[in-house]
């Protein structure tokens, strides 16, 4: 049996995670009108205030860097639970539409009000929001991490 190799594993399930969520940032970014440069400075305003919006690619740049560092870190949480709890991987679709979940609560609850002190809210925003947590960010991730977590039949 071959032991799963954690940073493989940890890299495609952020990238893969990663790809779909700023990818459906990017269309809810355009339907709005925001635009995609916009968006992803308002992620680096998390770190640098108001002055993100005057940075241009840079900062849009450094913001898409962040997105990916979130999305590598849930990958990562995920990875390290999945070694103490077997079950996770062994009901890797219910684990992963829970932990979607459970990324939405701790991103939209906890670390956007830390970044913005007055987040707005609204039924419908929330709602897509935990739509895409869960589809494309938990799912993917723990249906990564089961693949390469599971032993494969050797056929000789």
């Amino acid at each position: 049996m071959k032991r799963p190799r954690a940073l493989p594993t940890i890299a495609l399930a952020g990238l893969i995670a990663g790809i779909l969520d700023i990818t459906s940032a990017f269309v809810i970014a355009e339907i709005k009108g925001t635009g995609s440069i916009r968006m992803l400075q308002g992620i680096a305003s998390g770190l640098l205030g108001q002055r993100s919006f005057e940075g241009g690619m840079t900062t849009a740049g450094l913001g898409l860097a962040i997105h990916f560092l979130i999305a590598f870190t849930a990958a990562a949480v995920f990875y390290a639970a999945s070694r103490k709890f077997s079950s996770l991987t062994q009901h890797a679709v219910v684990s992963g539409l829970l932990y979607g979940i459970a990324v939405y609560i701790f991103m939209y609850w906890m670390v956007v009000p830390l970044a913005f002190p007055n987040p707005r809210h609204s039924m419908s925003r929330d709602v897509t929001a935990v739509i895409i947590h869960i589809v494309l960010i938990g799912l993917p991730i723990a249906l990564i991490v089961r693949h390469y977590s599971t032993p494969r039949l050797r056929l000789s």
